[in-house]
């Protein structure tokens, strides 16, 4: 069923009774088990409409891009978490979106996330380090 404000984009959409910073720590582990690098998490809940938490992470190859994205859905499914709403990007390998609603998990390759600069347009946002607790945006 739609929740009733899905329509005008408002929604998150969320495992019942799920917390999405537990489901981003939860991502943001699986990437680094697969030795992904500089794993991030950002909080940008309340200036983003469409989710909570950025997980954002890279790999060095392409190969090891995909073992990210997959060990990243794989966890999340086996822990009971939700599955992602929207998957893109998995084909080229060079940034793969995995939306899960209430988080978005980013998997770049090293050139394009150095291209697209996600930590830096979203500076002013707090951030953390997958097990451990959310620090002061740079600058704060």
């Amino acid at each position: 069923m739609t929740p009733p404000d899905a329509l005008d984009g408002t929604a998150r959409v969320t495992a019942p009774g799920a917390d999405a910073r537990h489901w981003a720590e939860v991502a943001a582990t699986a990437a680094d088990d697969k030795l992904a690098v500089d794993t991030v998490i950002l909080d940008v809940g309340d200036v983003l409409a469409v989710t909570d938490l950025f997980v954002i992470t890279s790999g060095t190859n392409p190969r090891q891009v995909r073992a990210i994205v997959d060990e990243v859905e794989a966890r999340v499914a086996e822990q009971g978490g939700p599955r992602p709403v929207r998957v893109e990007g998995r084909d080229t390998r060079e940034w793969v979106l995995l939306d899960y609603g209430a988080f978005v998990v980013h998997v770049f390759d090293e050139k394009t996330r150095a291209h697209y600069q996600l930590e830096r347009l979203w500076g002013d946002r707090p951030r953390w380090r997958p097990g451990r607790s959310s620090s002061t945006a740079p600058g704060s």
